[in-house]
């Protein structure tokens, strides 16, 4: 049973390596795009019409993936007073409980992302005419991205449990 939770672990972990290598990209996409955008708009006088919104879309990717990638590193900003001040056993509660409600959050944001999807992929960007569907399937992506990394640290709680 510990070699298969230790696996899972380790294919989340690929993941994730994987969504930090995206987030790197899309980082370095916008940085292009909107130095690019600058340098048209006032040097050459001629803004690019597709650049503002290919930036926001990568932008959008960006903010979900990251926090589907900032979660699972514990980077997220949160209130640790209690799980300093609480034992050993009732912080590992609380951070169980925390990390299932997580799941199930993430677990709305697959749902809703995906509904959400059915009712925008007929949209299209004006200046690229893209799909709206796909800046949005950052959505449910980011949701199973969180789900996975909520099992993950959810294993590792328990992992530790072994260790102690």
């Amino acid at each position: 049973m510990r070699n298969i939770l230790t696996g899972y672990n380790s294919f989340v972990h690929y993941i994730n390596k994987i969504s930090g290598w995206f987030i790197a990209i899309l980082l370095l996409v916008m940085t292009v795009l909107i130095s690019w955008q600058v340098f048209a708009r006032f040097v050459m006088g001629s803004p690019l019409r597709f650049s503002e919104e290919i930036a926001r879309f990568s932008m959008i990717w960006l903010t979900m993936v990251g926090a589907a990638y900032a979660f699972r590193k514990g980077s997220l900003i949160s209130v640790d007073v209690v799980l300093e001040y609480a034992g050993k056993k009732i912080s590992k509660l609380i951070s169980i409980i925390a990390f299932l409600l997580c799941a199930g959050f993430s677990l709305i944001l697959v749902y809703y992302g995906f509904e959400l999807l059915d009712r925008v992929s007929a949209q299209t960007a004006p200046a690229t005419r893209l799909s709206m569907f796909w800046p949005n399937l950052a959505i449910p992506v980011a949701g199973i991205l969180i789900f996975l990394n909520s099992i993950a640290l959810i294993i590792d709680e328990f992992m530790k449990k072994g260790e102690e």
